[in-house]
């Protein structure tokens, strides 16, 4: 079977362009620009990456972005501060603090510090509670990246059998909340797998729509995927590689050799779903600038 690549990086470079056309109309009527910021704790080398590109993508399509690196041994008082002052500032609209965090610092206390409705990355209670209720709000970045991605994309989902490896507070579990909502993208049918799962290859082989964030690296094989199925993955992993300049490859939770073949779609990783989210970060954040949710 011919398979087509699902190319976040082209869908979001769309969204990214229609953003910036938005900004420039918004320069026009001298309207308030959208302001992101970001604060990274520590070293970590994928956070790090992944920021950068943040920062790279708000001063492609205009919109304003602050950088505050923190060093590994921030206190979580220092932390805790620095959301703070993010919240009161009335210029930044809304701001992420990357993780994983250091040890010292509790995830949970820091994200319901943050403001919900400069919570761009979606993952307050409140604005997951309202996503639970279908109410207007910001969604988690990457599951409504992968929604993004399917409308843009013409997938059909309607009375699909969606399959997601994975539970995680900011992707698996919020994804199967979205695919099961009565919305197109929407209206599949979800089982919802992870680790503990019984019977988890025969389960995915059933799938029209595979979804993996399971944190893997190369986690389904061939055999766990139906002929003709749509699959997107969400993992990336940085793999040792003698084949590239940097000594590493970027992989993700599906061994996508062998699976590619299988599929009608497929995402790459890099250039999948990584890009979607980033854009969805922007959507967010031009969202909150504007009090459109």
């Amino acid at each position: 079977m011919s398979y087509q690549l699902l190319n976040g990086k082209k869908t979001a470079q769309s969204i990214k362009d229609e953003l910036a056309q938005n900004v420039e109309k918004l320069k026009a009527g001298g309207g308030k620009i959208p302001h992101l910021a970001a604060v990274l704790v520590g070293e970590d080398g994928a956070s790090k990456t992944y920021v950068n590109a943040k920062v790279k993508a708000c001063e492609h399509i205009g919109f304003g972005s602050t950088l505050i690196h923190l060093p590994e041994t921030a206190s979580e008082k220092e932390v805790m501060d620095t959301v703070d002052k993010l919240n009161t500032d009335p210029d930044i609209d809304g701001f992420i603090v990357q993780v994983p965090l250091p040890k010292q610092i509790d995830e949970h206390k820091v994200v319901e510090a943050i403001l919900p409705s400069k919570d761009v990355d979606g993952f307050h209670p409140s604005n997951l509670g309202k996503m639970l209720l279908d109410l207007p709000t910001l969604l988690p970045a990457t599951p409504k990246g992968m929604m993004l991605l399917m409308e843009r994309n013409g997938i059909e989902t309607s009375g699909k059998h969606c399959v997601v490896i994975g539970r995680s507070h900011t992707v698996g579990t919020p994804i199967s909340v979205l695919m099961s909502r009565n919305s197109n993208p929407g209206n599949a049918t979800v089982t919802l797998c992870h680790s503990r799962t019984k019977n988890l290859a025969e389960i995915a082989s059933s799938a029209d729509i595979l979804i993996v964030a399971i944190g893997r690296e190369g986690f389904v094989s061939a055999d766990m995927v139906k002929e003709g199925a749509i699959v997107i993955d969400v993992g990336i992993h940085r793999v040792a590689s003698d084949q590239t300049k940097s000594g590493f490859k970027l992989k993700g939770d599906v061994k996508f050799d062998e699976v590619a073949p299988k599929c009608s779609f497929i995402t790459p990783v890099p250039g999948g779903v990584g890009p979607m989210t980033i854009a969805s970060l922007l959507w967010n954040t031009y969202l909150a600038s504007q009090k459109l949710v």
